[in-house]
């Protein structure tokens, strides 16, 4: 079974960065989803599609795969440049348009 090791990126709908230091691991899906013919939802055979484990550290999450003889993919997450800003720029005389 193949799995996916990451850290999750802040989603659009948070301002902060609280749950992004934990690692995830989530099964590869082993069937493609097909369309309810009655009903026109979407689904899937894979009960594993719906399993995510969290991990405090990368090397946790490594060991556990390894234990349980996962084949595993590590994504590392990129890392966050920070501009600093002023406000008071915004009113700078020298400001460039």
């Amino acid at each position: 079974m193949e799995v996916k090791i990451y850290q999750p990126a802040k989603t659009a709908m948070q301002s902060g960065r609280a749950n992004m230091k934990r690692w995830v691991i989530e099964y590869e899906p082993e069937e493609a989803k097909q369309a309810d013919a009655l009903m026109g939802w979407i689904g899937s055979g894979d009960m594993r599609g719906q399993v995510k484990m969290r991990f405090d550290t990368r090397e946790e999450a490594i060991a556990y795969a390894e234990r349980n003889q996962l084949t595993y993919q590590v994504k590392n997450p990129k890392v966050r440049k920070i501009k600093p800003k002023s406000y008071a720029d915004n009113f700078r005389f020298d400001r460039i348009e």
